[in-house]
């Protein structure tokens, strides 16, 4: 009873109001990061088109369950306390679960990111992984638990499994970006063109590591010490498209963190085949690729006399 007597309007009903007004904001730019993926990378693999779709079509089931709620609480209910202390509508209890699904697909391709840059090191891409799953696990407990709610106001009562949940979301993130960045500084070559596309990744990991952490850490905090109120529901409203947009833009500024051209939109060999290729008469080789080849980035073919390299992989 407690949300209903100390009810706000602006703290409950505009803070989720605002919540979703700024997570259509991400959606739209997700869109618009999808339309510029598929336009830059036509020949990209089948799987990571499937994946950047099926990220995309989570995300717009994700703002329709928001939508639903929030038009639930603000127009069919409009003006109606009660509806705090009513059970939680059905829409906003399950985002969560589609929110912690995007989260997960996202961490797991960032885990086999790690996995090639650390040369297959088992414990480490183990840890993020178990971490990834966990939070997972932890999520669809507070999903069912949610459900057996016989009011919105006893929310608070769940605080342990919630915070639980996001934990391990920011100690997942944490790990990740800390993997990235003590990885990707041992593939450093000395060559600056080679180093500078090291420096941008380690640069990418950080921010994105700590945007989300941010965002986790927030809402984690409103949670535990504002519960009576929908502040930290506008924070994990968000939180979800953060983790789809950072993926996204992953996958579509790999041409300007390589410092190669890697577009496929006027040539006949896939994008992600195209980064290792000879320009000019030098070759220079590709962070990632590194991480998996034993040759030293400096070795010279006698034959020919350029440095050698071999053909980078996968973006990924």
């Amino acid at each position: 009873m407690e949300l209903a007597h100390t009810f706000n309007k602006d703290s409950t009903f505009g803070a989720a109001f605002a919540g979703f007004a700024a997570s259509s904001i991400c959606l739209g730019v997700l869109s618009t990061q999808a339309y510029t993926y598929f336009k830059r990378y036509p020949l990209d693999k089948p799987f990571y088109k499937a994946l950047v779709v099926g990220l995309w079509l989570i995300e717009v089931a994700d703002q329709v369950l928001i939508a639903h709620a929030v038009y639930t609480y603000l127009v069919s209910n409009w003006g109606l306390v009660t509806i705090l202390i009513a059970k939680p509508v059905w829409s906003l209890i399950l985002q969560i679960t589609l929110g912690v699904i995007t989260g997960t697909i996202v961490k797991v391709n960032f885990a086999m990111r790690v996995w090639r840059f650390s040369k297959q090191n088992i414990p480490v891409t183990g840890l993020i992984l178990l971490l990834t799953f966990a939070e997972l696990g932890v999520a669809c407990v507070y999903t069912v638990k949610a459900f057996q709610l016989d009011s919105l106001a006893n929310i608070a009562d769940m605080k342990v499994i919630g915070s639980l949940s996001l934990g391990l979301g920011m100690a997942t993130d944490a790990v990740i970006a800390a993997a990235l960045c003590f990885f990707l500084r041992n593939l450093r070559t000395g060559h600056r063109k080679d180093d500078s596309v090291v420096n941008s990744l380690i640069i990418y990991a950080i921010s994105t590591g700590g945007l989300t952490s941010v965002i986790s850490l927030t809402t984690l905090i409103l949670y535990n010490f504002m519960p009576d109120n929908f502040i930290f529901m506008a924070f994990y409203f968000v939180l979800s498209k953060v983790y789809a947009n950072s993926f996204l833009a992953a996958l579509n500024t790999r041409r300007v963190s390589r410092g190669r051209g890697t577009d496929a939109e006027t040539n006949t060999m896939p994008t992600f085949l195209m980064v290792g290729k000879v320009t000019q008469r030098t070759y220079h080789l590709d962070p990632e690729n590194q991480a998996q080849s034993h040759l030293s980035p400096t070795k010279v073919d006698q034959k020919s006399g350029v440095n050698s390299a071999p053909d980078y992989a996968e973006a990924w």
